[in-house]
């Protein structure tokens, strides 16, 4: 006698690659997000600290 199959039991290959394409997405909003935050005071930081130490 065989065991039942379950319906999604073929399907989880797709889900994994559904889900890995989210979280990449996400990385990529926080990291866009972070630059857009950041970017521009790190930089200016920087560059004042390089300007009045030549």
């Amino acid at each position: 006698m065989k065991p039942p199959v379950s319906k999604g039991q073929g399907s989880e290959r797709g889900a994994t690659a559904v889900e890995y394409g989210l979280m990449v997405g996400l990385i990529a909003l926080v990291i866009i997000g972070a630059v857009t935050l950041f970017g521009q005071a790190v930089l200016t930081g920087l560059f004042d600290v390089a300007a009045t130490s030549i």
